[in-house]
């Protein structure tokens, strides 16, 4: 890879971002909205930030971060279905395409290299 943009993780989470923007573009729940927005933007930002400093570690510790945002989005989906925000429809896409980008994340943290110590 030579760049943020050809991460597959990275392509499906602005893929999840832009539905949930769609999805809520019209909610007057500000607050709601903000939160699971950012979450979103968090999932890109944090992969492309993890990335841009070139190190295995700082990137591992970014990519933890994406999948920690997955899960945000996640459970704030239940939340929207429950609210009503979102039909059951949205909600399977939703779900679906953040527990992708978290095996995908997962996957990507597995095969940096592990942290060795010289001694």
């Amino acid at each position: 890879m030579r760049k943020f943009e050809d991460i597959i993780a990275w392509q499906k989470a602005q893929e999840l971002t832009i539905l949930i923007y769609t999805l809520l573009k019209h909610n007057r729940d500000f607050s709601f909205r903000d939160q699971v927005q950012r979450a979103c933007v968090s999932i890109m930002n944090n992969i492309a930030e993890g990335f841009e400093r070139q190190t295995d570690k700082e990137l591992k510790k970014f990519l933890y971060i994406s999948k920690g945002s997955c899960g945000e989005v996640r459970s704030m989906s239940f939340l929207a279905l429950r609210l009503g925000y979102i039909d059951r429809e949205n909600f399977n896409q939703i779900q679906l395409l953040a527990i992708e980008i978290s095996k995908i994340l997962s996957g990507f943290i597995k095969s940096i290299r592990p942290q060795t110590f010289d001694f």
